[in-house]
């Protein structure tokens, strides 16, 4: 004789769906995209020692956020 397998009277999802993340998850790409953005905007911290052709892109990219910036 078998055992019959108890059934869900409802659903068991509440409608949605739900993503639980860990805390850094989230807190590492942020903190990339800060050590990146900081690299952008100052790039004479940046100890890179690349070609002259990066600098000056960097360099137009600081001057075209700094000119739209509030």
């Amino acid at each position: 004789m078998s055992a019959r397998t108890p059934t869900r009277p409802h659903p068991a999802t509440t409608g949605g769906v739900e993503i639980r993340l860990p805390w850094w998850a989230l807190a590492l790409p942020t903190l990339a995209f800060v050590t990146l953005l900081a690299l952008i905007l100052d790039p004479a911290d940046a100890s890179a020692g690349g070609t002259p052709a990066v600098s000056q892109l960097l360099n137009h990219i600081q001057q075209a956020l700094t000119q739209y910036a509030p």
